[in-house]
C-alpha cells in the first residue's frame, strides 16, 4: 500500500466526520424549532376537535371533558377536573348530564376500603356519538320537510267562501236629534214627542243599483 493511499483515505474519513458533525449540529440548532412546529401542529388539530365536538356537544366544556375520558376512560369527576382545569361543580353537572345522554358511562370504583367510592366515567366511541347526532340531524329534518309541506297544502287550500270579493259590506250611519228637549212643549204637544226625541238611522246598501237612500224614523 502505498502512502498516498492511506493519506487520502484519512482525509476521506475527516471529511465524512466532518459533514455528520455539521449535519448533527443543524438539527440541534432547529430541534427547537421542529418541536415547536410539531406542537403547533398539534395543537391546531385538538383545537379542531375540541370545535368539532362543541359542535356536537353543545358547550365546549363538555367537549373538553369528553377528550380527557377518552384519553383517560375510567377518571372520576375530580380526575376529569384536574386534567381539563375545570371546576368540580361544573364538571360533576357536565358529567351528570352526558351520562342521562348515554354519552358517558360509569361505574363504582372497587376499593378494598370501607366508604363511599367515587363513580368512574367512561366516553362512548366516536362513531356511536356520531352516530347519534346523525340520527338526531334526521330526525330534525323530516320534521321541516313536514312542516314545509304542511304549509304548502295550506297555500293551495281553498279559502273560506263565507264573504266573497263580490260582496260589498253594508254601512250603518246612526245620526241623534238634540235629547235636551223643551219637557214643556213635549207635554203640550204630546204627538211631536217621539219627534223631538228620535234617532235617525241611516242604511246604505253598495249592491244597490240605485243611489238613494233609505231614512227610518223611529216611533
Amino acid at each position: 500500500m502505498h502512502s498516498d493511499d492511506t493519506d487520502e483515505h484519512r482525509d476521506g474519513d475527516a471529511d465524512t466526520d466532518g459533514d455528520d458533525r455539521s449535519l448533527e449540529d443543524e438539527l440541534l440548532e432547529h430541534s427547537d424549532e421542529i418541536v415547536d412546529d410539531g406542537r403547533h401542529a398539534v395543537d391546531e388539530v385538538d383545537q379542531r376537535i375540541v370545535d368539532l365536538l362543541s359542535w356536537i356537544l353543545d358547550t365546549e366544556t363538555r367537549a373538553k371533558i369528553y377528550v380527557h375520558l377518552l384519553a383517560q376512560p375510567g377518571s372520576t369527576s375530580e380526575e376529569v377536573a384536574k386534567g381539563t382545569g375545570l371546576y368540580p361543580s361544573t364538571v360533576r353537572e357536565a358529567l351528570a348530564e352526558l351520562h342521562d345522554e348515554d354519552r358517558v358511562t360509569r361505574e363504582k370504583r372497587a376499593s378494598e376500603g370501607a366508604g363511599n367510592n367515587p363513580y368512574e366515567y367512561t366516553a362512548i366511541q366516536p362513531s356511536e356519538l356520531v352516530g347519534g347526532v346523525v340520527d338526531q340531524v334526521q330526525q330534525e329534518l323530516n320534521t321541516i320537510f313536514t312542516l314545509d309541506r304542511v304549509l304548502e297544502r295550506d297555500e293551495t287550500a281553498d279559502p273560506d267562501p263565507a264573504f266573497g270579493d263580490d260582496v260589498d259590506p253594508v254601512t250603518i250611519t246612526v245620526d241623534e236629534t238634540d235629547p235636551l228637549a223643551d219637557d214643556a212643549d213635549n207635554a203640550s204637544h204630546p204627538a211631536d214627542a217621539d219627534a223631538a226625541t228620535g234617532t235617525d238611522i241611516e242604511i246604505t246598501d253598495h249592491d244597490s243599483d240605485s243611489d238613494d237612500d233609505t231614512t227610518d224614523d223611529e216611533s
